[in-house]
């Protein structure tokens, strides 16, 4: 049995982004690649990044979506392979990503075809952003790299980038919640809460949780 042994605070986690063949693996769809960062305290302590030949065609719009072309994946590990070790990577850690729903819908397909499982829970950076955030233009993440000056080095739709970004999107929130309330230290169950509270209602659910943290 998988054991989860690091600290649940927000700021140790596990951000990932994949970037795949579409939408969903209920239609068959697979992953051709997996990006995170791990994160202890804040600090990132480690990086993972595989691409992976899903034994399918890309289209030409992924193709030109991601800048992964079939011929780059043709001399990729298989997804098998690739997520055996990012399943190893993620032991233990909770995890976040951006539109978290699409990206667990794929670890959870890849790691079954395997299996492989996780200990950790999920939380949503997009949803967490739209409590913290709720002026900016929209949450997507390009939008809240920009609205927040979160460095990046242009490129999207590659995942350890993205990963990167989201990074920095999540610890730019713990900051900003933690300087707005008070917070010593912030517990990741409440991120994954404060995802589920109505936006109306978010400053005030995170006041009262700040004031007894």
């Amino acid at each position: 049995m998988i054991q989860q042994t690091k600290p649940r605070n927000a700021d140790t986690v596990i951000v990932l982004d994949f970037e795949t063949t579409g939408m969903s693996p209920d239609q068959g769809d697979r992953a051709i690649e997996v990006g995170a960062i791990k994160l202890e305290g804040g600090e990132i302590v480690d990086r993972f990044q595989g691409l992976m030949n899903p034994g399918l065609r890309v289209s030409s719009f992924i193709e030109g979506l991601t800048g992964i072309s079939n011929e780059m994946l043709d001399e990729a590990p298989s997804c098998g392979v690739v997520m055996d070790e990012f399943a190893d990577f993620i032991e233990g850690y909770d995890l976040v990503a951006h539109n978290a729903s699409f990206d667990r819908r794929f670890l959870d397909a890849e790691l079954a075809g395997i299996g492989r499982g996780y200990a950790g829970e999920f939380a949503c950076s997009m949803l967490a952003a739209r409590r913290v955030y709720p002026d900016a233009p929209n949450h997507k993440l390009g939008t809240l790299v920009e609205y927040k000056s979160i460095s990046n080095n242009g490129t999207f739709h590659r995942a350890l980038a993205d990963a990167e970004m989201t990074a920095g999107l999540w610890l730019g929130m713990l900051r900003d919640i933690t300087a707005r309330h008070e917070f010593v230290n912030i517990p990741f169950v409440l991120m994954q809460e404060l995802g589920r509270v109505p936006a109306v209602a978010a400053a005030g659910f995170l006041g009262r949780e700040g004031g007894r943290n």
